[in-house]
């Protein structure tokens, strides 16, 4: 801790030296009219640097803070009137001083708008990246975290004004479609020029203006000249040093771009723990692909069948070893038609080490009824591969054709040994546990759209997609104890070796067709024709190993499945959109007719009914870059097959759940209020979110507890579910080299169950609680030849029925580009976890750094130092909540290692 107070004492005093003078004013035309969004920049005359810059705000008004006892190039602009440049001298005093434009343009206005750090046209923030770099960047990453207004976090999402960036692009060409994380982390720093912010983004220029866009971000990264129609990239190798000599890390990136055709090679092979593409980054791999429906008001969501193999936790574990290849290709055959797509293959060997405290608590008690002690070490191999091919066909402005194919395929293994010891008033039981799971699931989403505008008052669009999913789970556990009472189960074996395989399709395809009809320039009719069909399929069985080999099926219907499932929802949605004044309003309404489907069992049971949805959009634009949204959706929810087998399944050692074939939909109201307000003057970012939801028939569980060991099923609670979520942040650039930020976020939901009361011999309405709290501030610099410093603080608080668990964690991060060579990078951070009671508590700590030499920008050779983990934690803290299961883990983390690398920019 000592080491962040010196930090501070750093930061302050930097801060108080930082001498400047303010240089204000007004921006107006020859009618004295005051000019918004108008571009103000000074150039320092002596450095020929860019001291400062500001955009008018609606009042016209700019302000500047300015190097005492200089002179500069005042630079204004603003488009569709003749550029300005006059020369300000400072004194010690402030300036105030009112600048008139003359109404038309001059070739000079382009190139000031070029040079600006940051200026704004229509719905696209463009930052000028030199202005921001400090010579330590090294991947678009660091560039982002940089500009005011951007957040980048650990997942290597992007989130500007509160939003997050769904696509990033370079120069207009897709980057690996459906996530940012590859470019965020790969792309080269030294190749950024522009980067532009494509605020109401919608890649359907023939949609745009009749569909609602407000939440649909997109990031384009334009390139400098000298690396456009040449390859460019790096080759990076480095190797442990010291004891760490068995550690490597090879990381080969090419790049190319020109006008007809661009592709990006990026691969990595290293156990250092670096991770460029997750277990959790492939199942939110979306591939660009949106939901098509989500107008409509049903949600029939085809869950995933993954057994629970284990996710790591920040990116951490005790061991892993990853090779990774992508490529990602745009090429244009005419002018006309794009084809684009991408290819990614990932491989990856994990090792996990955990020690895990599990309270079960009483009914509607926050009383501990049993607690279960868990040490488990897992094997992980998982083969990932991601392909998508994309065509986009606009022969003219009029018409436009879309289709892409994503592929998903994987083969996945884990391997668990696990000690569980039980501890309740009986006494301690203890027993080894072993557990495997296998899977190789496959899935092919197809999309294609056409969209036609027939004349200024005609407007046509078809989109359609199509599911096929296919999964194999299977399953082991073997135990000294047997967990479960099955059927056709022999009793009495030293081991209970206990086997599930499943086998589940799915084929999905929703279709709709919109027609808009524009009433006036201003308001327009949305009329919607849809449809959503699937049919799955669910076979499992489960086996039992006895103790000399022989396998017995168990063939009773109570654990075996054969399922058939469809569904069909076809809907007629109204729609209408008007702008009024700076309101623009969409209510919204949906007739439905529903038919379900399941047979098994030698029976089918048929469910049809009809709804009718309503939903809301209301916006008020209080200013250019201020606006209030309000959301509204009554929707209905659907289980798909899963939830339906009424054979038994088995989710772990010790849980085991069966479907309810009689299950019926849920219905959602959401209520959701957003305030945004971006000001350019002071760049200034506030943002806040709240969202209530409450679900009646919410399909929820019926459990029951033998020990440790559960037996569910699903049912429709007679209780209304809800949660309320809420965030703000507040986030400002400030004295050129300052940006500060804070953020807070609320999450309260209360859910309901039933659990079996053996005293009662009856089933208990049970009522959970959970209310999570997170507090961050963050103060930052951004100087040119100083060291630049981040410090923040985060404040964590899940309450879990009266378990409440905290965690403190300062951080640090430290970045200096000195002697014109060299670039030092460390990072810091300080964790203290812990328990209401302190029954519970840890304290750690990680600390990185790096140190890079390259003899001049333009070298091509960089040599690199640099130390992961370097403080040697052994382990980190995290918890969880699941209906009255109350979880505490800690998990092995990699050691300490110190790599050489090498490195070759092309």
């Amino acid at each position: 801790m000592r080491n962040l107070y010196f930090l501070l004492v750093f930061f302050t005093t930097t801060f108080s030296f930082s001498q400047s003078v303010k240089f204000d004013g007004i921006i107006t035309d020859s009618k004295a009219v005051p000019l918004e969004m108008a571009n103000v920049m000074a150039v320092n005359q002596a450095t020929k640097a860019v001291d400062g810059y500001s955009i008018t705000n609606d009042k016209g008004r700019f302000q500047l803070n300015l190097k005492a006892n200089a002179t500069y190039s005042i630079k204004v602009s603003y488009i569709g009137f003749q550029a300005v440049d006059l020369t300000v001298v400072t004194t010690t005093e402030n300036i105030n001083k009112v600048i008139t434009l003359e109404e038309g343009t001059q070739l000079d206005e382009v190139e000031i708008v070029r040079e600006m750090p940051v200026s704004i046209k229509g719905d696209t923030i463009v930052y000028n990246a030199d202005s921001f770099k400090t010579g330590t960047e090294r991947k678009l990453e660091d560039v982002l975290k940089k500009l005011p207004g951007v957040e980048v976090n650990a997942d290597g999402e992007v989130e500007v004004e509160g939003k997050k960036v769904s696509k990033l692009m370079v120069e207009g060409k897709d980057f690996f479609d459906g996530d940012t994380k590859l470019g965020v982390k790969n792309i080269p720093a030294d190749a950024i020029d522009k980067v532009q912010i494509l605020r109401n983004y919608n890649e359907n220029s023939i949609l745009k203006g009749v569909e609602n866009n407000e939440d649909n971000v997109a990031m384009n990264i334009k390139l400098k000249d000298g690396k456009k129609n040449f390859w460019f990239g790096d080759v990076t190798a480095g190797i442990g040093v010291g004891h760490d000599e068995n550690r490597y890390n090879i990381n080969p990136k090419l790049f190319y771009y020109s006008p007809k055709y661009s592709i990006n090679l990026i691969t990595n092979f290293n156990n250092i723990g670096e991770l460029p593409l997750t277990f959790q980054d492939y199942f939110k791999f979306t591939g660009g692909f949106r939901n098509m429906m989500a107008k409509g008001g049903s949600t029939f969501n085809v869950s995933s069948n993954d057994l629970g193999i284990s996710l790591l936790r920040n990116d951490r574990a005790k061991e892993i070893e990853t090779n990774f290849g992508a490529t990602n290709f745009s090429y244009n055959p005419t002018k006309a038609w794009t084809l684009s797509g991408f290819a990614i293959l990932s491989s990856s060997k994990t090792e996990l080490e955990t020690s895990t405290k599990t309270n079960f608590l009483e009914p509607n008690s926050s009383a501990v009824a049993i607690t279960e002690n868990r040490t488990d070490t897992s094997e992980q191999k998982n083969d990932l591969g991601l392909f998508k091919l994309s065509s986009s066909y606009k022969p003219n402005a009029n018409f436009q054709m879309d289709y892409d194919i994503l592929t998903k395929l994987s083969k996945q293994n884990e391997v668990t040994d696990l000690f569980r010891q039980t501890v309740d008033n009986s006494g301690t039981q203890s027993e080894n546990i072993g557990t495997s799971k296998n899977q190789e699931p496959l899935s092919v989403n197809q999309n294609l759209g056409m969209y036609y505008t027939l004349n200024d008052k005609n407007v046509f669009a078809f989109d359609a997609q199509h599911l096929y999913q296919n999964e194999d789970p299977f399953y082991n556990a073997n135990l000294q104890s047997q967990p479960f009472n099955l059927a056709d189960y022999i009793t009495g074996q030293n081991r209970n070796n206990i086997n599930q395989q499943r086998f589940v399709k799915t084929n999905k395809l929703d279709a709709k067709l919109d027609y808009y009809y524009m009433l006036t320039p201003k308001s327009n009719l949305n009329i919607t024709l849809g449809n959503t069909y699937s049919f799955q399929s669910f076979d499992s069985g489960i086996y039992q190993i006895l103790d000399n080999g022989t396998v017995n099926p168990l063939n009773d219907s109570s654990t075996t499945n054969n399922v058939n499932y469809s569904f069909n929802d076809t809907f007629l949605g109204f729609h209408y959109k008007i702008l009024s004044g700076k309101f623009t309003v969409t209510p919204g309404v949906s007739l439905h007719s529903y038919t379900m489907t399941n047979g098994q069992l030698g029976t089918k049971f048929k469910l049809d009914f009809e709804r009718i949805l309503p939903d809301l959009f209301v916006q008020y634009q209080i200013k250019k870059s201020e606006s209030l949204t309000y959301n509204f959706s009554l929707s209905n929810n659907f289980t798909d097959i899963n939830k339906l087998a009424e054979g038994y399944v088995l989710n772990s050692y010790n849980s085991i759940t069966r479907g309810n074939r009689t299950l019926e939909n849920s219905t959602s109201q959401v209520h959701s209020l957003r305030y945004f307000k971006y000001n350019m003057f002071n760049f200034e970012n506030i943002f806040a979110n709240a969202t209530y939801t409450k679900t009646v028939d919410a399909v929820k569980s019926r459990f029951r507890f033998d020990g440790v060991n559960q037996t569910s099923s699903p049912i429709n609670s007679d209780f209304a579910d809800e949660s309320f979520s809420a965030m703000g942040s507040y986030g400002r650039s400030f004295l050129k080299n300052y940006k500060a930020s804070a953020n807070v976020s609320f999450n309260w939901s209360k859910f309901n169950n039933l659990q079996f009361n053996p005293a009662t011999n009856d089933d208990v309405a049970i009522t959970n609680e959970s209310f999570t709290q997170s507090y961050t501030i963050k103060l930052s610099t951004n100087f040119k030849n100083m060291p630049n410093l981040e410090l923040g603080y985060d404040y964590d608080i899940n309450d879990y029925q009266n378990n409440r668990f905290y965690t403190d964690k300062p951080f640090a991060r430290l970045d200096y580009y000195f002697l014109k060579s060299f670039s030092f990078v460390s990072e810091y951070e300080f964790y203290h976890y812990y328990n209401n009671d302190r029954s519970v508590e840890n304290e750690y700590d990680f600390l990185s750094a790096s140190l890079i030499y390259q003899k001049t920008k333009d070298s091509h050779w960089e040599y690199k130092i640099s130390g992961t983990n370097l403080l040697n934690t052994t382990s980190l803290n995290d918890d969880s909540f699941n209906q009255n299961v109350v979880r505490t883990s800690q998990y092995r983390v990699q050691p300490r290692y110190i790599i050489f690398s090498l490195k070759y920019n092309l």
